[in-house]
């Protein structure tokens, strides 16, 4: 069977850290069969190689290649791609893992759209991540309408005979910025790149010893050197324009001024910040022309400005500044949705300083400036930074991201920009949200993993990106409002809460350490009238939780020990709310005065107390009368849907048969009948 995928690995004295990435290749759901995987060791000295040759040994779709050593993974991965025998290539690092499906859907992709390269999400609880390339799938698209330039690193998918065809080969030796270099002579004569945004793909892991690949010191004058190599590849391959200017404004930002950006240019000793500005000036003067400038945000545009006035006290001025600002979020309102998502109203600002003051703005004449006591100095003439053709670009939106994996999903949201005054021709600028958060499958995501996962609100103003985590500052009667939830098929615990100390929001998923009975406790149970009795607790579920087990536990209601009863009972989903069955009869359980708990997570779990019982004869369970009854038209809602839903079955048990020997017009006008007696 022709091979699908050859996955190359440049390894290089792993030790013990190159375990999570073989693991993940054991686990792909792409058949052994259908790729191969490529260790293209690079004359490594610890003990690497031995483990290396008895994978091979066990997995015949792992080989094992060995070189002299090069000292950088340019030679192997050219080594890699020579060897391969996959129509894709896929790059992996020997500190990095890749989800399970990640072969498999990448592969799909690529070749459902005779792709030259596929990108897939990636995950980072170290390195910054472009979580704008990943917002959705992108079947088709080119470096020409996809922002494809923030996604520089060569941990994707590339059609094999694209690379060889096009002569795309790594630099070998020591040097940097060989993955930039790589990934722009890709990406020019790629007619299709497909990204796959809705499955994470890629782990970046950060190494516990701090030896990560190009966490080293950058040397200013080779770094930039080489940064060079990758600007006339952009120069060589487009005309004068808007698109040139955007792809060198994303080096000039992301190379350049932030590296003359807090928090690093503030910790830099003298000799390295001159080092490095004498490295970066030229560049900019060589490349970064006035398109390219004027597409900067303001205070990235006053950075360049004092850059190519090499004003470098300048440069640290508004380092200081820009140090200072942050982001705040309020959380305003939070309600559970029938479809078992979360709708949340939020407003969002720039502050500084450590009493988190407004980031304020001064109006003269129509136009919005800076406010002097802030600008001070951030200006190479000294004047007012004018802001007003940039209010446009403040905006903000909400996330979930896993607090153990960094996965990060974006939610739906909405804001509006609002200037708000504070007197004296001062305001600020407060963006106004609505969105919702679901732990759930929504439109190309599934559910998301068990974890702890953190809200998030990235904010965009100025030119500069700030985060804030969500909750710390919030409404009265937020709290109340965040019940915990029983959630999906098969049913699991959601539990919104607040961390201790900061009081940030986080969402529990799948009792990842929090419990559904510790955040039960002191909320309302409800018992319904009638017969058959059920208690309501105050647990959020939808129409399509699935029941779910739980564990009813009697004790002995003057405390004595040993005499504990449990009985086996299901939580049922019940307009909004999980109802727990309260069987008629406990059988075995002596006469008397009893109290009611039960366990909701698991049958180790603690007890939730919920009412007082007596036990008559025969085990009879009789709820204690002085429990607050469930609202008469809840329960009149509840008897109607279940009356009709008793007659649907009905009717399909007794009418199945008969409907199905009818011919087709009569079975169809058959079941439009039966619709309209249970509807």
């Amino acid at each position: 069977m022709p091979i699908k995928v050859s996955v190359v690995i440049p390894v290089y004295n792993p030790g013990r850290f190159i375990e999570p990435c073989i693991d993940s290749l054991l686990r792909q759901t792409l058949p052994a069969r259908e790729f191969e995987v490529l260790f293209v060791n690079d004359g490594s000295t610890d003990d690497t190689p031995d483990r290396l040759k008895q994978l091979a040994a066990e997995h015949p779709h792992f080989r094992v290649i060995t070189i002299p050593n090069s000292g950088w993974p340019g030679k192997p991965r050219n080594v890699g791609v020579t060897e391969a025998k996959g129509e894709y290539v896929q790059f992996l690092d020997q500190d990095d893992h890749l989800a399970s499906g990640a072969l498999e859907r990448l592969y799909d992709m690529g070749r459902r759209n005779g792709s030259d390269i596929v990108i897939g999400k990636v995950a980072s609880n170290f390195r910054g991540v472009p979580h704008g390339v990943f917002k959705t799938n992108r079947e088709k698209c080119t470096l020409h309408d996809a922002p494809l330039y923030d996604s520089l690193t060569p941990h994707k998918m590339f059609r094999t005979e694209f690379l060889r065809e096009n002569g795309i080969a790594y630099p070998e030796g020591k040097r940097r910025l060989e993955d930039q270099l790589y990934m722009m002579q890709a990406y020019f004569p790629a007619k299709v790149v497909s990204i796959l945004g809705t499955y994470t793909c890629y782990y970046y892991s950060k190494r516990d010893d701090g030896k990560n690949a190009g966490s080293t010191r950058i040397v200013p004058s080779g770094y930039y050197g080489n940064l060079r190599e990758v600007l006339d590849v952009v120069m060589a391959h487009t005309e004068p324009g808007e698109f040139r200017d955007r792809l060198l404004r994303r080096f000039y930002r992301v190379e350049m001024l932030s590296r003359l950006s807090e928090p690093a240019v503030l910790r830099y000793q003298p000799e390295f910040y001159d080092e490095m500005c004498d490295a970066i000036r030229p560049l900019a003067t060589d490349f970064m022309g006035d398109g390219v400038h004027d597409g900067l945000g303001p205070v990235l545009r006053a950075r360049s400005t004092l850059l190519r006035g090499d004003d470098r006290q300048g440069l640290l001025r508004i380092a200081r500044f820009a140090s200072s600002v942050t982001a705040a979020a309020q959380l305003e309102t939070f309600a559970w949705q029938p479809d078992g998502r979360i709708a949340i109203t939020v407003s969002a600002r720039l502050v500084h300083g450590e009493d988190r003051a407004p980031v304020r703005l001064l109006r003269r004449e129509g136009r919005y400036y800076l406010h002097p006591e802030l600008a001070d100095g951030l200006q190479a003439d000294g004047g007012l930074l004018d802001i007003t053709d940039d209010l446009d670009g403040f905006s903000a939106e909400l996330s979930l991201r896993n607090r153990e994996t960094a996965v990060e999903w974006p939610c739906p949201a909405t804001f509006t920009t609002e200037m708000e005054e504070l007197g004296d021709d001062v305001c600020e600028v407060v963006l106004h949200g609505s969105g919702h958060l679901s732990t759930e499958a929504v439109k190309g995501r599934g559910r998301v993993s068990r974890g702890f996962w953190d809200v998030w609100v990235p904010l965009r103003g100025l030119g500069l990106v700030r985060k804030a985590r969500l909750g710390a500052d919030r409404a009265e009667g937020v709290e109340a409002a965040c019940l915990p939830a029983s959630l999906g098929s098969p049913a699991r615990a959601v539990i919104p809460y607040f961390t201790d100390p900061h009081g940030n929001l986080t969402l529990d998923v799948a009792r990842r350490s929090k419990k559904l009975a510790d955040h039960l406790a002191g909320r309302p149970v409800l018992r319904t009238p009638g017969s058959r009795p059920e208690l309501r607790l105050d647990l959020f579920t939808t129409a399509a939780t699935a029941v779910s087990g739980a564990q009813l536990v009697l004790s002995p209601a003057d405390g004595t020990t040993g005499a504990v009863r449990t009985v086996r009972t299901s939580l049922h989903p019940t307009e909004g709310r999980a109802h727990l069955m309260v069987p008629g009869r406990a059988r075995g359980v002596a006469t008397g005065n009893w109290k009611l708990s039960v366990r909701l997570d698991g049958e180790d779990g603690p007890a939730l107390p919920l009412c007082d019982v007596t036990v008559g004869g025969r085990g009879r369970i009789h709820l204690d009368p002085a429990l607050p009854e469930v609202d008469a038209a809840i329960m009149a809602e509840v008897g109607t849907k279940r009356r009709r839903a008793a007659l649907r079955r009905a009717l399909r048990a007794v009418g199945g048969p008969l409907v199905r020997r009818l011919p087709p017009g009569g079975r169809k006008r058959a079941r439009r009948l039966a619709a309209r007696f249970t509807s």
